[in-house]
């Protein structure tokens, strides 16, 4: 660069003034140029040169002096000044090129001295940082040693002869020559699709000009309205209409195009949905995303806030006055005709949560139900309706005509918006016949509980066929929503509106937010059909739109073309709604956070040792216990039955053995008559009563075994919490278990058998039957001595110890005893009965002292003076009969001893353990397994019975486990759908 500047010869001035700006000016140091524009796209072009047209613009030549920065710069480049010699001076020399030496000398100093220093200081540096850097040779285990002898193993110059040549490669690259040709093929293919999306634009502008419904704000405002009022004023009016009806055309040309795309779309998605649904793709996250947050809804739904947790999730809440078309509205949203109609009467009876999402099928669905409803055919949409019908009216409690119980119904089809809508009944006005009396304020306190959710979207339904001063949903919206920030307005019945109303002012005013004292984010107008309850969604939607493109509404300017149809309704309706979500939904999940450590803070300082046990948890735990309490009474001993059977048995029947078979037999005269006496009474007894009252006894026992395993506390492991859950199963066990019938007919048979056997085979029999009949016989005395006890009153011992006396009828009594028992040791083979003549004398023996007595009293007072004396005198008849099997098994032959009431005693306990072996097999073979049959069906019963399980599994314990599980399960379901929606944005 510089040796252009250095001259051997002399030159002029002038000459190397030339030279060095010539040199300078050609150099390209510090200069950055341009490419051609010929070679940058038409964009590109345009870009660079705003001010030039874009095909035929050429650049100007550049016209200003380039200077090059340099320490030339400062060289004097005038003309050297010579001293005239002829007048005296001396010539003065100009040592430029010494000064030029010494000046490029300082800077090669200075740039020599700069890189010295620098690469003083890059060695520094570098030799700093391979200080820093760790020796390596120590990790060198880490590689594996076949890894470094890859040098010998493998050869690389054969590897590298074994590539291809960079000519072979390039026989391999596409031709970008074709590529280019088809690209200026596609180009002319694509033109239409410019052309298309030119004019759309073109559209735009001319709608923006107008005011059209291109704008995407909701609210109506008085702006608007004073801009087309001063448009109106500035422009001619026939061009005015003709701009409108041009407006128009253009309006239904692309909405035509936009429902061809759409329906073309819709059925692209439905192919992509049926490929999604068979697991060719796994792209569920929109699908998924409103099923997320709808389970979310259904476990709020059940949850029981007696924690302070309120649900401020968003939903959609519909509401209106009733026959407003709320209903209607809803089908028209869900895309089928779902619900329950009828005319002018209460048909929505219960808040009916309806989730929107996308699918391949049209189909709906109960969250507790897992049936489909194919929504394109009839039949299953008749069944669906009578389905929710059902359910409307099981909901309801008697004495009421609204419920508060959320019914959950999913619909999925193609095409639907995804949101969350919660359908209330109507506002009423007045309570009709047949209606409780305070359903009205029932009505207002359900509508009133969703729509104070400050995150809820409120979807406010008018009837626009009625006069405004009617409504009675729109002062009920005003108080919840003051400010109008989540509430949409749907004026509804569009079509009778315009017919009916003299002025569609009024109509604007409404839709404009002018004449109710309410407000509202966004204000719609739809039209839901004719009032034919048996009209296709189709077919409403063909008249919406037809008369919408005819209405003088929209003609007019009066509507907005995104003010009307409910199709525009149901995207503002999901853009409010998700926006609401994104919004909320994170502060919802902390405060669910903070509920669960508020809870789990109380478990831990109330139940430390205790594991957290929702109710369901608990219910499975009873269950356990209850089972393994009904497989105990398998490992009860056959002894402990027959034992408890036995003498239970006895128990029962012991009064009619002693009142009605021995005591009559034993009046007889002789040994005879008493046998035949007690074969009759024992055949008749066996036939009509004994098995019955086995049956009862043994069904008895095995109730007392059954309550006694269940109400057993078993130490530590014992749950008092358990004990109303326990004592419902054995209840309802109880109750529902019927002994086998055949039992009876087969034991009747084995008793008859076992009381006819009279042989005694062994001595210890004999004296078993003795000390049986003993047993008996010294209970019933001891019963027979405190009836007279009481009869009389207390001796003179106790009435001296215990300062006590008889009363007046006490007194008569004990006169009358003395006075029997007189007549007994007088003939102590009385008979059992008194005869009159000698009731006669007793009366007339007692008045002679005084004494006034009753002749039934005194048959009463004999019944037991000798009941007392046959038991005593039956007791030392056993004892003479101890040593009488000798005689019994000569068959008492030259003997006046006779002891056939000791065998009565051995057949009836002959019978007795006979029937307990019998009951027994019955009881261990059989009952019990339908026992414990019977308990698990009570308890699936149970399990089911959601309200059963409230009922019995109560108490601050379970509410605290049964909400923490709830938050538990809410938090983590919200924080699965936050990031699947943090996903999908």
């Amino acid at each position: 660069m510089f040796a252009a500047f250095y001259f051997p010869h002399k030159h002029s001035s002038s000459s190397w003034k030339f030279v060095i700006c010539r040199s300078l000016a050609n150099s390209s140091y510090g200069i950055k140029r341009k490419s051609p524009l010929q070679n940058l796209h038409l964009v590109s072009r345009s870009i660079h040169h705003p001010y030039y047209p874009s095909t035929k613009f050429q650049r100007p030549p550049l016209r200003i002096s380039i200077q090059q920065y340099s320490s030339l710069n400062r060289l004097p480049l005038h003309k050297t000044k010579l001293l005239n010699a002829k007048h005296g001076y001396q010539s003065h020399r100009n040592f430029w090129l010494a000064r030029l030496a010494s000046r490029l000398l300082k800077v090669r100093y200075l740039i020599l001295g700069s890189a010295v220093g620098g690469g003083y200081t890059a060695k520094k540096t570098y030799e700093q940082w391979k200080d820093m850097i760790p020796d390596l040779d120590d990790y060198k285990w880490i590689v594996p040693d076949f890894v470094w002898d890859l040098d010998e193993l493998v050869d690389i110059e054969k590897l590298l002869k074994a590539l291809p040549d960079a000519d072979d490669l390039a026989k391999l690259m596409p031709d970008f020559d074709k590529i280019g040709e088809s690209l200026a093929s596609l180009k002319g293919f694509l033109s239409p699709g410019y052309n298309l999306v030119s004019e759309v634009i073109g559209a735009s502008d001319l709608l923006l000009l107008l005011g059209s419904p291109g704008e995407t704000a909701f609210r109506a405002t008085d702006q608007g309205y004073d801009n087309d009022k001063q448009f109106k004023k500035v422009s001619d009016k026939e061009k005015i209409d003709q701009l409108q009806e041009e407006l128009l055309r253009t309006q239904l040309k692309y909405q035509r195009m936009l429902e061809r795309l759409e329906k073309e779309n819709k059925e692209l998605r439905k192919l992509v949905l049926q490929r999604d649904d068979k697991g060719i793709h796994q792209r569920k996250l929109k699908k998924s995303l409103i099923d997320m947050y709808s389970e979310v809804l259904d476990i709020l739904s059940d949850y029981d806030a007696s924690y302070n947790t309120q649900d401020h999730l968003p939903r959609v809440v519909v509401v209106g006055d009733q026959s407003a078309g709320k209903t209607s509205v809803l089908e028209m949203i869900a895309q089928a005709r779902i619900f329950p109609r009828g005319s002018g009467e209460m048909m929505t009876r219960s808040p009916v949560k309806v989730t929107l999402s996308e699918g391949p099928h049209h189909v709906a669905l109960f969250k507790d139900s897992s049936r489909e409803f194919d929504l394109t055919k009839e039949e299953d949409l008749a069944a669906l309706r009578n389905e929710i019908e059902i359910r409307m009216r099981n909901s309801v409690k008697e004495g009421c005509t609204v419920s508060t119980e959320t019914i959950s119904l999913s619909v999925k089809g193609p095409g639907l918006q995804r949101m969350v809508l919660v359908d209330l009944p109507g506002v009423i006005s007045t309570v009709t016949s047949g209606m409780a009396p305070d359903t009205k304020e029932t009505i207002f306190s359900i509508s009133k509980a969703y729509m104070q959710n400050p995150n809820a979207i409120i979807l406010c339904i008018q009837d626009g066929s009625v006069d405004a001063e009617r409504s009675i949903v729109t002062d009920l919206v005003s108080q919840m929503d003051p400010q109008g920030k989540r509430t949409i307005f749907v004026l509804t019945k569009v079509d009778l509106a315009e017919k009916n109303v003299a002025s569609p002012n009024r109509i604007q005013q409404i839709i404009e937010g002018k004449l109710f004292p309410m407000k509202a984010l966004g204000y719609f107008a739809v039209v839901t059909g004719k009032g034919n309850s048996s009209e296709s969604i189709e077919s409403i939607k063909e008249y919406e739109e037809e008369f919408f493109q005819n209405s003088k509404l929209l003609k007019t300017s009066m509507l907005k073309a995104h003010q009307v149809t409910t199709k525009n309704l149901s995207l503002a309706v999901s853009d409010c709604f998700w926006k609401m979500v994104r919004e909320s939904v994170e502060q919802q999940a902390d405060a669910f956070k903070a509920t669960r450590f508020n809870l789990e803070t109380e478990w831990k300082n109330n139940y430390p040792r205790l594991r957290e046990l929702d109710r369901n948890e608990l219910f499975e735990k009873a269950k356990n216990e209850i089972l393994d309490e009904v497989i105990s009474l398998t490992q009860v001993t056959p002894k402990h039955w027959e034992e408890m059977l036995e003498k239970t048995l006895w128990e029962r029947v012991s009064t009619h053995v002693i009142e009605n078979i021995y005591l009559p037999a034993a009046q007889t005269a002789n040994s005879g008559t008493f046998n035949t006496t007690v074969d009759i009474k024992l055949k008749q007894w066996t036939d009509k009563q004994l098995p019955n009252k086995a049956v009862e006894v043994a069904w008895e026992t095995l109730q007392e075994e059954f309550s006694r395993f269940m109400t057993e506390r078993r130490g530590k492991e014992h749950d008092d919490i358990f004990d109303k859950l326990k004592q419902a199963v054995k209840e309802e066990t109880i109750k529902r278990h019927k002994w086998n019938e055949r039992a009876e007919d087969s034991l009747r048979v084995i008793q008859h058998n076992a009381l006819e056997d009279r042989s005694i085979s062994d001595k210890q029999q004999w004296d078993a039957a003795i000390h049986f009949m003993e047993e008996t016989l010294q209970s019933r005395l001891k019963d027979t001595e405190s009836v007279i006890e009481d009869m009389v009153g207390p001796n003179w011992k106790k009435r001296w110890l215990h300062w006590v006396g008889r009363t007046k009828e006490q007194s008569i009594r004990n006169e009358t005893k003395n006075e029997l028992e007189k007549l007994i040791k007088c003939n102590e083979d009385h008979p059992a009965y008194l005869a009159n003549d000698e009731v006669t004398t007793v009366r007339k023996n007692l008045e002679a002292r005084g004494v006034a007595v009753d002749p039934c009293l005194i048959k009463d007072t004999w019944h037991q003076i000798y009941r007392r004396y046959f038991l005593k005198s039956a007791l030392n008849h056993c004892n003479l009969c101890r040593r009488g099997f000798y005689y019994y098994q000569r068959h008492f032959v030259d003997s006046e001893l006779e002891c056939n009431d000791i065998v009565l005693f051995w057949r009836i306990q002959r019978m007795l353990a006979i029937t307990a072996n019998t009951l027994r097999q019955q009881l261990t073979n059989t009952e019990v397994r339908r026992l414990e049959k019977n308990v698990k069906e009570v308890l699936e019963d149970f399990a089911e019975d959601n309200e059963k399980k409230v009922k019995l599994l109560t108490g601050k314990r379970v509410q605290l486990a049964e909400d923490l599980k709830k938050v538990r399960e809410i938090q983590e379901k919200l924080e699965a759908f936050i990031e699947a929606l943090h996903q999908e944005k």
